[in-house]
């Protein structure tokens, strides 16, 4: 890595569309039924080639995210109404160790990595989401309610299928839509099972440039995607 490429915002794109390891772009997640933006986290390239897409979140990070129209944390609204309830965001740093994102083109889910403080390795974290379209700024999907968490010894577990269902009984998600997902979810526990990649890749020791700085979310976190990159 260059000092150039270290901590520029996403623009910088090369030749061939994809952006330089240091690079920092926005990750960004789409409102469930609607267009606007309701999850931002400005995030640092690690990697961009034509089969992965790998990005650091790192602690501290300013993000966006949903709450409830009153500020109170979505998670504590009752299931039965936590989809229905009126929303608004909010800024808030990123709590915790930080995040190792990686997103296979065209693939339905993304897989993230977790550690403890000291880089104790923790687990897996299967998020079940649209393949991300790819703009000048960053990447946006939408989020699929269903997760999966993979530990170290290659056991794994659903995540929020309560969610799942409620997200569906409160018109968020289709039947046909519902299948996918499921579908997706499936596919993802046969490479899990296969410890396949990216499981048996080693990315659990891989570390952050120590030259990069935390991202800044820029005002404008919500703009509309004007560019689209290959």
């Amino acid at each position: 890595m260059t000092a150039e490429t270290t901590g520029r915002r996403g623009a910088g794109a090369g030749a061939d569309g994809r952006w330089a390891p240091g690079t920092r772009i926005l990750w960004r997640y789409r409102d469930n039924g609607g267009d606007g933006v309701h999850i931002c986290r400005p995030v640092t390239v690690v990697q961009d080639t034509d089969d992965l897409l790998a990005v650091w979140m790192a602690p501290g990070t300013e993000c966006v995210k949903p709450v409830l129209a009153d500020g109170t944390p979505v998670h504590e609204e009752p299931l039965a109404t936590r989809y229905t309830a009126p929303r608004t965001t909010t800024r808030t740093r990123w709590a915790g160790s930080g995040v190792l994102k990686l997103a296979r083109p065209q693939e339905p889910w993304s897989v993230w990595l977790f550690w403890e403080h000291g880089w104790q390795f923790r687990s897996w974290y299967v998020n079940l989401e649209e393949p991300r379209l790819r703009w000048s700024g960053g990447v946006d999907s939408v989020d699929h309610f269903l997760d999966i968490s993979v530990y170290p010894d290659r056991t794994w577990l659903w995540r929020d299928e309560d969610e799942f269902a409620q997200a569906q009984r409160s018109g968020l998600m289709g039947p046909a839509q519902a299948r996918r997902v499921r579908e997706a979810g499936r596919a993802a526990v046969e490479v899990i099972r296969a410890w396949g990649t990216p499981f048996a890749d080693g990315w659990e020791d891989w570390r952050p440039d120590p030259r990069w700085t935390v991202p800044e979310l820029p005002a404008d976190w919500d703009r509309s995607p004007a560019q689209t990159a290959p």
